[in-house]
Formats: structure tokens, sequence, C-alpha cells
């Protein structure tokens, strides 16, 4: 009796951030400490313009696999905010992590409030980022016409703000973050943290975030006070294309293997 061989493994892709970022190296740990126990799939991590780069890659079938914010996920399938119209290929396969949004300031700058008049980067443009400082700032009764919104990367925000060529900048990322951290080594700088009454306005209304509050000492040299601030979650989603078995596999793996995936990569 003949036996088929073996299907040779599936390539899949996996869309994550840009090089410097949490997702690229949270995509890259996945690859390299699971990618050979899976049989039925080859995992490929490639570098993105992050979350709405990464539906549309799905979309397209560009990429198979993505990791995205919870948020931009829930506009993407309601065609609302960064989207024009609903795009649903990519289905929600596991949460990963917090991604908080952090409020950097120079120093004495302790409340949104304060933010009236200021300049202040507002992540990339198109980024999830701009969209979660839109809400914090609609949470305060503003929006982006009371202040002087930037646009650029969280590198780039926060040397703006050690040069003194903006006030605060907005950082949706896991804590804590690398640019920040190197901005901990070099300058001093404010965190804002914020009201109770912002908490329940942006959790009731946008049902994505939640509280989560940053311990003093996350910023060793400028922080020494707990901060109160929102988060999205990192997502790893795929394709509504992709295989439930390629997927069951890939979840399996992740779930038998944590504790080196942890110890590759902390967010893990």
């Amino acid at each position: 009796q003949q036996t088929d061989p073996p299907a040779a493994p599936v390539d899949i892709v996996i869309a994550t951030g840009g090089t410097t970022g949490t997702y690229y190296a949270v995509g890259n740990a996945l690859v390299t400490t699971i990618g050979d126990k899976l049989s039925l799939s080859k995992l490929t991590a490639v570098d993105s313009g992050a979350s709405k780069a990464n539906v549309q890659l799905v979309t397209a079938n560009q990429a198979q696999m993505s990791i995205l914010q919870s948020d931009v996920l829930s506009y993407a399938h309601s065609g609302t905010d960064l989207f024009t119209e609903a795009e649903t290929s990519s289905q929600w396969v596991a949460g990963l992590y917090n991604e908080t949004v952090q409020i950097i300031s120079a120093p004495g700058i302790k409340d949104v409030s304060e933010l009236k008049g200021k300049t202040v980067c507002v992540g990339d443009v198109g980024s999830g980022t701009e969209v979660n400082a839109r809400q914090v700032l609609e949470a305060y009764g503003m929006t982006t016409a009371d202040i002087t919104a930037t646009n650029g990367s969280f590198g780039d925000a926060a040397n703006d703000l050690k040069d003194g060529k903006i006030d605060a900048a907005f950082t949706v990322a896991g804590a804590p973050t690398t640019s920040i951290t190197e901005l901990d080594a070099t300058a001093e700088f404010d965190m804002i943290s914020l009201t109770p009454e912002a908490v329940e306005y942006l959790t009731t209304n946008y049902p994505f975030l939640v509280q989560e509050d940053l311990p003093a000492g996350t910023y060793p040299n400028n922080i020494d006070y707990d901060v109160t601030c929102v988060a999205v979650k990192a997502v790893l989603v795929a394709s509504e294309d992709l295989s439930e078995d390629f997927v069951y596999e890939l979840l399996t793996q992740m779930f038998e293997n944590q504790e080196s995936m942890a110890a590759t990569q902390a967010k893990f």
C-alpha cells in the first residue's frame, strides 16, 4: 500500500512593524523559537508599516498573519477611523501583550489639559498611536485643533523632546519602550498620568482600551512615581483564508513553548 508523501510546508509570512520596534522583535522571536517545530507551515517574519499596513497586507494576501493593535483591528472590521470600508480578512488569534498609551512631556507638564497650545508628536501618519492620541484628547474635551500636532516615529519624538522642538509625545508600545528608555538615559522628562475621569471615559467609550498603571521606576532616572495610563492589546491575527489546522498547530506550539519564547522575548 502506497502512502502519499507528506505535503510540503505552506509558507506563512507574518507582517510585523519597523525594524526597531517591538512587533518586529516579537515576530522574529516567534519564528526562531517555534519555527522549526511546525510541520504544516514555514514561518517568515517581515518588517512593515505596522497596524494599518498589516491589515492591508493580509487583505491583499501579501501576508498570511500579522501583529497589530486591537483597536486598529476593531476599526478595520467596522470600516471606521483609519479605514473607509470594512476589511474583515484579519481574524483574531491571540492577544500577546499590552501596549501602553504613554505620554512623555517636557519637565513640569503633568496633565493632558496643559497640552493646549503646545507642540505634540502624535506618532506616525496613519498609525494607531495617532488615533489613540485623538481619543485621549477627546476625554479632556480637546481635539488635535487644540494642539500643534506633529508626526514622527517614537525615536524621532524622543529626540525632538530632548532638543526642545516639541512639548510632549504619544508613544503606544509595550513598556518599558526602547525609545523612552534611551531618552531616560540622556535627558530629563515627565510622564502624564490620566485622571480617573479620563480613564473611565476612555474604557467606556472605547472598550478595547484597558487601564494600565506603569509602576514607579519603569524609567528609573526620571519617573519615580506611578503613571496612570490606558493600553491596547498587541494581537496576533491570521487571514480568514488560512487553514484552521495551521493556526491550531501554531498556537499549540506557542503555548507548549511559552517558557522558551519568554526567554527569547520578554513580551511572551
